[in-house]
């Protein structure tokens, strides 16, 4: 069976201010299955968020392939990369990234407006009523408390009924209280929906509880550890 997420001699540098490239990210090989789960950890600014950010299409590799279902969407347009996003991967962001003229319902309805799913009210309540705020649908973002918002996401992220759900620290603003129940709630709709799971995350009591771990190589750090050395 193939998989359902290849990554192939994937790299990516930035731009140090002095001109020089700064390379931030370096993934020989990769693979995740049909509705796997994976914890990436690594040091902070290893490329965990660069990553998850190439496998979404938001950012361009420099070279490599980012494989989704059989399709290569690294040598694509950007236009194309957002149109494949929008309907094949789900992002659950550390800061929610919800908008806040709209009510929660809306905000779960938008993306499936943008993917040209239809109205999607039916899907989008419930969504909501799976997480637990089938009450709170007709609120803004700023009438729900930081847990409540980050359970909105979750909602947004599986509208469009993904092939992955990638989550870039979503416990990172919810209190301690709050930690477990959002990890909870992110793996059980994943496995309703049989989507591959991606979550980075620092906390180690949230790694240690998926059944794959997988530490990104600290690239940056390394580079400039040898040219420190050569000075």
């Amino acid at each position: 069976m193939a998989a359902m997420l290849s990554l192939e001699n994937l790299k990516k540098a930035y731009r140090h201010p002095t001109g020089e490239p700064l390379p931030i990210l370096d993934v020989p090989s990769f693979q995740a299955e049909k509705g796997e789960q994976v914890a990436l950890i690594g040091a902070s600014g290893c490329g965990k968020t660069t990553l998850l950010h190439c496998i979404a299409g938001i950012t361009k590799p420099d070279s490599g392939r980012v494989v989704i279902d059989g399709l290569d969407i690294a040598p694509r347009s950007e236009p194309w990369r957002d149109r494949f996003r929008a309907r094949n991967v789900g992002y659950v962001f550390q800061t929610f990234h919800l908008m806040q003229a709209f009510s929660a319902l809306e905000n779960v309805r938008l993306g499936m407006i943008f993917a040209g799913r239809g109205d999607g009210t039916a899907r989008a309540k419930e969504l909501l009523d799976r997480v637990g705020l089938a009450h709170r649908g007709g609120n803004k973002p700023r009438q729900l408390s930081v847990g409540e918002q980050q359970r909105v996401a979750i909602a947004r992220a599986l509208a469009n009924r993904p092939k992955i759900l990638l989550a870039d620290e979503p416990t990172a603003n919810v209190d301690p209280a709050n930690q477990q129940a959002i990890i909870d709630l992110i793996r059980e709709q994943c496995r309703l929906e049989n989507v591959t799971l991606l979550i980075v995350t620092h906390a180690m009591e949230v790694a240690q509880q998926f059944p794959r771990t997988v530490r990104l190589p600290e690239i940056n750090l390394v580079v400039a550890d040898r040219r420190a050395a050569a000075v």
